[in-house]
Protein backbone atom coordinates (compact mmCIF):
# COMPACT_ATOMS: atom_id res chain seq x y z
CA UNK A 1 0.00 0.00 0.00
CA UNK A 2 1.06 3.47 -0.84
CA UNK A 3 1.74 6.01 2.02
CA UNK A 4 3.39 9.67 2.38
CA UNK A 5 5.62 9.77 4.98
CA UNK A 6 6.40 13.76 6.32
CA UNK A 7 9.68 12.91 6.76
CA UNK A 8 10.15 11.95 2.95
CA UNK A 9 11.08 15.00 -0.16
CA UNK A 10 9.15 15.25 -3.03
CA UNK A 11 10.31 16.84 -6.29
CA UNK A 12 8.50 17.04 -9.30
CA UNK A 13 9.71 16.96 -12.75
CA UNK A 14 8.10 19.73 -14.50
CA UNK A 15 8.59 18.47 -17.91
CA UNK A 16 6.45 16.15 -19.96
CA UNK A 17 7.18 12.84 -19.61
CA UNK A 18 6.10 9.92 -21.91
CA UNK A 19 4.63 7.28 -19.37
CA UNK A 20 5.82 4.23 -21.12
CA UNK A 21 9.18 4.81 -19.06
CA UNK A 22 9.52 2.03 -16.38
CA UNK A 23 11.85 2.03 -13.39
CA UNK A 24 15.19 1.68 -15.75
CA UNK A 25 13.93 5.02 -17.76
CA UNK A 26 12.49 6.97 -14.71
CA UNK A 27 15.26 6.50 -12.22
CA UNK A 28 17.57 7.78 -15.28
CA UNK A 29 15.67 11.02 -15.52
CA UNK A 30 16.14 11.24 -12.45
CA UNK A 31 19.88 10.51 -12.29
CA UNK A 32 20.86 12.81 -15.35
CA UNK A 33 18.11 15.77 -15.49
CA UNK A 34 17.32 16.28 -11.94
CA UNK A 35 20.77 15.17 -10.79
CA UNK A 36 19.63 13.08 -8.06
CA UNK A 37 20.26 10.11 -6.47
CA UNK A 38 16.72 8.01 -7.47
CA UNK A 39 17.60 5.72 -4.45
CA UNK A 40 17.98 8.28 -1.70
CA UNK A 41 14.21 7.76 -0.49
CA UNK A 42 12.62 10.64 -2.27
CA UNK A 43 9.87 10.75 -4.35
CA UNK A 44 9.70 11.81 -7.75
CA UNK A 45 6.65 13.07 -9.13
CA UNK A 46 6.24 13.00 -13.66
CA UNK A 47 3.30 14.05 -15.65
CA UNK A 48 2.35 13.34 -19.04
CA UNK A 49 2.10 16.22 -21.62
CA UNK A 50 -1.91 16.62 -21.06
CA UNK A 51 -0.90 16.48 -16.99
CA UNK A 52 -3.65 13.56 -17.32
CA UNK A 53 -1.48 10.76 -16.43
CA UNK A 54 1.24 11.13 -13.57
CA UNK A 55 3.84 8.58 -11.93
CA UNK A 56 5.21 8.46 -8.64
CA UNK A 57 9.26 6.62 -8.27
CA UNK A 58 10.20 6.06 -4.64
CA UNK A 59 12.69 3.91 -3.22
CA UNK A 60 11.06 1.40 -1.22
CA UNK A 61 13.86 -0.03 1.24
CA UNK A 62 14.92 -2.76 -1.00
CA UNK A 63 13.86 -1.36 -4.60
CA UNK A 64 11.90 1.07 -6.87
CA UNK A 65 8.17 1.47 -6.91
CA UNK A 66 5.97 3.18 -9.56
CA UNK A 67 2.41 4.31 -8.34
CA UNK A 68 0.91 5.17 -11.56
CA UNK A 69 -2.79 7.20 -12.02
CA UNK A 70 -4.75 8.19 -14.96
CA UNK A 71 -7.90 10.29 -14.82
CA UNK A 72 -10.83 9.29 -16.90
CA UNK A 73 -11.53 12.88 -17.28
CA UNK A 74 -10.00 16.44 -16.55
CA UNK A 75 -6.02 17.07 -15.60
CA UNK A 76 -3.72 17.56 -12.47
CA UNK A 77 -3.50 20.79 -11.66
CA UNK A 78 0.05 22.72 -11.80
CA UNK A 79 1.19 25.30 -9.64
CA UNK A 80 2.00 28.68 -11.67
CA UNK A 81 4.75 30.27 -9.33
CA UNK A 82 7.23 27.16 -9.57
CA UNK A 83 6.98 26.47 -13.05
CA UNK A 84 10.29 28.13 -14.33
CA UNK A 85 12.37 25.43 -12.69
CA UNK A 86 12.84 22.18 -14.11
CA UNK A 87 12.32 20.51 -10.69
CA UNK A 88 11.12 21.85 -7.55
CA UNK A 89 10.13 20.14 -4.27
CA UNK A 90 6.58 19.77 -2.84
CA UNK A 91 4.72 19.30 0.48
CA UNK A 92 3.16 16.18 1.41
CA UNK A 93 -0.11 18.56 1.20
CA UNK A 94 0.56 19.86 -2.59
CA UNK A 95 0.94 16.16 -3.41
CA UNK A 96 -2.03 15.33 -1.80
CA UNK A 97 -4.23 17.76 -3.24
CA UNK A 98 -2.80 17.71 -6.93
CA UNK A 99 -3.49 13.86 -6.32
CA UNK A 100 -7.16 14.26 -5.23
CA UNK A 101 -8.19 16.94 -7.87
CA UNK A 102 -7.33 20.27 -6.21
CA UNK A 103 -6.40 23.15 -7.72
CA UNK A 104 -3.31 24.28 -5.54
CA UNK A 105 -3.24 27.93 -6.76
CA UNK A 106 -7.10 28.44 -5.54
CA UNK A 107 -6.54 27.09 -2.20
CA UNK A 108 -5.23 29.50 0.79
CA UNK A 109 -3.96 28.23 4.17
CA UNK A 110 -5.24 29.53 7.36
CA UNK A 111 -3.24 30.72 9.85
CA UNK A 112 -3.01 28.04 13.24
CA UNK A 113 -2.41 28.74 16.66
CA UNK A 114 -0.86 26.31 18.84
CA UNK A 115 -2.88 25.98 22.04
CA UNK A 116 -0.52 26.72 25.57
CA UNK A 117 -0.47 24.98 27.81
CA UNK A 118 -2.30 26.33 31.06
CA UNK A 119 -0.38 25.61 34.38
CA UNK A 120 -2.24 26.09 37.66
Amino acid sequence: MFSLSNSSKIFIYNRPCDMRKGFDSLSGLVLSEIQMNPANGYIFVFFNLRRTHVKLLFWDTDGFCIYYKRLERGTFSQSSNKCSTLNYQLTNDELYMILRGIDIEKTKKRKRYLSRNIVD
